[in-house]
């Protein structure tokens, strides 16, 4: 059975597509980016927008049951190299062994003011 995962603490943006899916004891985080609870886009501090990002991806995870602990796979895009080295300090902080496995993509964003989005693959089986 495939479910929506919806977490009080993203935002809802006007387009379609959950904050995650559940699948069995996998959730498939969406793309998350750096939009507040509020609606509110973090733009120019890029850590802010990397935390910013990350706590969506939690934040999703735990509406599913588990925590970041449990994501086995990220894919982060950014919008350019020189952004690689301080993604990399923020993302430390939020992920320890065992990291999960992780792919990092350069690519343009659908919004000039974002500069990273991520996604994620949990898995949280339903019966903890």
């Amino acid at each position: 059975m495939i479910e929506n995962v919806h977490s009080d603490q993203v935002a809802s943006l006007p387009l379609p597509l959950p904050h995650g899916t559940r699948a069995g004891d996998y959730v498939f985080v969406s793309g998350q980016v750096a939009v507040r609870p509020d609606g509110a886009t973090v733009v120019g501090d890029f850590d802010a927008e990397v935390r910013t990002v990350l706590d969506n991806v939690r934040a999703v995870c735990r509406a599913a049951g588990g925590d970041l602990s449990d994501v086995c796979k990220v894919t982060a895009f950014l919008l350019n190299a020189t952004l690689f080295e301080p993604f990399n300090a923020v993302y430390r902080e939020y992920f320890t062994d065992p990291l999960p496995a992780r792919s990092t993509i350069l690519a343009p964003l659908s919004n000039p003011d974002l500069r990273i989005e991520i996604e994620a693959i949990a898995y949280i089986p339903r019966d903890r």
